[in-house]
């Protein structure tokens, strides 16, 4: 199906998607050029055609030429001889726009350049048309529609390479189950109804000593009924749980309570909880957030201010406080043979971060292009993260909005950063994956959990997804599964895009997958904790294990505690066996300050100066610049006034920039912070001059009323 209004037939459509309003000649300006086309809004997106295409190029879910409706923050109007004005449903256009800026919740900026040649009445319809399409988008799988399965490339790459598992059949489940070698466990279909706990998927990692009728006296002992559940297996035993925090007033019976120990694993070996209180919340992964899209705003602040407001977003702060505990729970599972378990009151945020870069740092198999997806599907979609919620894209979501799977991106970005070699993918591949959060395009990232993605439909026949000739085969029965997964890469990008995603340098060979008889890996039973029991409990706070009795009230006595509480860096010394420090397989990164570093590829190319390094043409005839009202500034101890002049965010000052110094010993000779210099020119890497304004800058545009 294609577009038909104006004669455009170069643009395929969604069923039910129509084009409002289109604009031929307009010149799209970004860090590949600029590039002449037709800009189009439809009911669902604004999409930008190139006049001049290659004969395989498919504009659909072109997400360099493209955004989704529900994807735009600001749009903004600009002329030479008026101020910059951003458009909303309610505001009326009053002047011919030269330039259209959309500012995208991805970061990213499109600009459109309308020429001096009869387009006024194309851009003045246009522009209105998408200021007032934005606020009654809807989302494709709301209304039923489908992508259209033979828009993708004829040929693919990946044809012949391991499939991508999306978790949502018994088979994909066992699967992965038996690649971990994890003895002890099975998977249970205790919830394929979802009666058990609507948010969990159909099926759980459980002990096989543990029948289902015994596995249903735990669920009521759990907030949100999210039991613990076996996520990640470790070669030399330990385990690697997650589940929701206990409630306060449960009282389980003798026979709920045995029940409970042999899901915790701590009838035979030492159980550790890790809880997330260390990390930030999500209100605090919020505010930091507005904080960095506010920053990276064109004229957000000064130069020479620039780093100390860096650091006063605290974002950087956030990302690694998540890689230092994550290295303290992969160093406990590598080093000693226990049971983890992550607790999260919800179990749907932090929990779904922490498990995922665990298992980042200590798996392999999960660091590949396919091993990471397939991570992603089980421990993000599978387990029940709200993704509409927090990402913001539901109307009724802003309070609920914290971006925390983009954390996680970032968090990955580091440790791509930092190790190379040792991941399948490449930059390229993790900011299409941040851009395609986004999308209404795809089933992924569309739901909160398995039973809303089902509900009203079929269960999905389709167990895994292989790419073959770059197509996506829909099953007929469902709605929501008509939509392809963010994997059906075929379908948004090139030939030559994809290609850019798999890392050439990846090296899997020395770091292979831990093996429990490699001398350097000293993983000891359980018995081997000095002064503790085989049914110790322990609680995991700052890098320091502590006794810690369950958390249920009963008359059993709790188990014989540790006399001292034995640190993750100095086992040693008090009697326990040393932690390796870098085991065949794991990864160590560094957390201190020079070692995290903005991720300017990203957050940075929506500043026009960041583009107009890379134009071939003259610079814009108009620097856009966001007014103080739109820039979503949170409210803060000290917030800043509305003026004139352009918005400069500065440092909190109840929070002002600390050394944080990584657990790991590579990272304990770094003696002081260093923040690197975020300059929107990314090449070299080695550069730390921000390049010069551009020499035409409108500031304090206006609102219409």
């Amino acid at each position: 199906m294609s577009a038909t209004r104006g004669g455009l037939s170069a643009l395929p459509v969604l069923p039910g998607e129509v084009v409002l309003e289109a604009a031929r000649g307009v010149r799209h300006r970004g860090a590949g050029g600029s590039v002449r086309g037709t800009l189009l809004c439809t009911n669902v997106r604004v999409a930008f055609v190139p006049g001049a295409q290659p004969p395989s190029f498919s504009p659909f879910l072109q997400s360099d030429y493209s955004v989704a409706l529900r994807c735009i923050r600001t749009l903004v109007a600009a002329s030479s001889f008026t101020k910059p004005t951003v458009l909303t449903a309610a505001s009326s256009l009053t002047f011919i726009p030269e330039e259209l800026a959309v500012f995208c919740r991805d970061f990213r900026l499109l600009r459109f350049h309308f020429p001096e040649n009869g387009l006024g009445l194309q851009a003045f319809r246009v522009a209105n048309a998408i200021a007032r399409a934005r606020d009654t988008a809807t989302w494709p799988g709301d209304s039923g529609s489908h992508v259209d399965a033979t828009m993708g490339d004829d040929e693919d790459e990946d044809e012949g390479s391991p499939p991508t598992l999306l978790f949502e059949s018994l088979q994909d489940w066992e699967r992965e189950l038996q690649r971990l070698g994890a003895v002890g466990w099975r998977v249970s279909a205790v919830n394929e109804r979802f009666d058990m706990a609507p948010s969990l998927p159909r099926y759980l990692w459980v002990p096989s000593t543990l029948l289902d009728h015994d596995l249903k006296r735990t669920f009521a002992h759990f907030q949100e009924r999210r039991l613990a559940r076996l996520c990640w297996h470790h070669p030399n035993g330990s385990d690697l749980l997650r589940a929701a925090g206990f409630h306060a007033a449960s009282e389980p019976g003798s026979e709920d309570i045995r029940c409970l120990e042999v899901l915790l694993g701590a009838g035979c070996r030492p159980c550790v909880l890790a809880d997330t209180a260390e990390l930030p919340s999500p209100p605090d992964i919020q505010l930091a957030h507005l904080r960095l899209r506010a920053l990276c705003l064109p004229g957000a602040a000064a130069d020479e201010k620039w780093l100390s407001a860096l650091e006063g977003t605290r974002w950087l702060e956030h990302v690694r406080g998540c890689l230092r505990k994550a290295v303290e729970v992969a160093s406990l599972l590598a080093g000693k043979r226990c049971s983890v378990v992550l607790q999260e009151p919800s179990d749907r945020d932090l929990s779904c971060l922490l498990a995922s870069l665990v298992q980042l740092l200590a798996d392999p198999h999960a660091r590949s292009l396919h091993g990471f997806q397939s991570l992603v599907q089980r421990e993000w979609v599978a387990a029940g993260h709200p993704f509409p919620q927090r990402l913001g894209l539901r109307r009724d979501s802003a309070r609920e909005e914290s971006p925390v799977f983009l954390l996680f991106l970032d968090c990955t970005w580091q440790l791509l950063r930092q190790f190379p070699a040792a991941f399948g993918f490449t930059e390229a591949y993790l900011l299409a994956l941040h851009d395609s959060t986004f999308l209404p395009y795809c089933s992924t990232f569309l739901f909160s959990c398995q039973r809303q993605k089902g509900r009203g439909g079929a269960q999905p026949r389709t167990q895994t997804y292989t790419p073959v000739s770059g197509r996506w085969d829909p099953p007929p029965s469902s709605t929501s599964s008509r939509l392809p997964p963010v994997w059906a890469w075929g379908l948004r990008y090139s030939r030559q895009q994809r290609a850019r995603f798999r890392n050439p340098a990846w090296d899997p060979g020395p770091v292979g997958t831990p093996d429990a008889a490699d001398p350097q890996n000293t993983g000891t039973p359980a018995s081997a904790w000095s002064g503790s029991s085989s049914g110790a409990v322990l609680a995991l706070s700052k890098g320091s294990l502590t006794p810690q009795p369950f958390p249920w009230r009963s008359g059993r006595p709790p188990p014989r505690l540790l006399r001292w509480a034995p640190s993750l860096e100095t086992l040693s010394d008090r009697g326990g066996d040393p932690i390796p420090t870098a085991p065949r397989g794991l990864l160590l990164p560094c957390a201190a300050g020079p070692s995290v570093r903005l991720w300017r590829r990203c957050y940075l190319r929506g500043l026009p100066e960041a583009q107009v390094m890379g134009l071939g043409d003259s610079q814009p005839l108009v620097s856009i610049l966001i007014p103080c009202t739109s820039i979503p500034t949170p409210r803060v101890t000290n917030p800043v006034p509305h003026s004139s002049t352009p918005v400069c965010i500065h440092p909190n000052p109840m929070h002002p920039p600390q050394l944080h110094l990584s657990i790991s010993p590579p990272c304990a000779s770094i003696p002081t912070p260093c923040v690197t210099i975020p300059t929107p020119c990314i090449h070299p890497p080695q550069s730390h001059v921000r390049p010069p304004q551009p020499h035409m800058c409108l500031s304090n545009p206006t609102s219409p009323s």
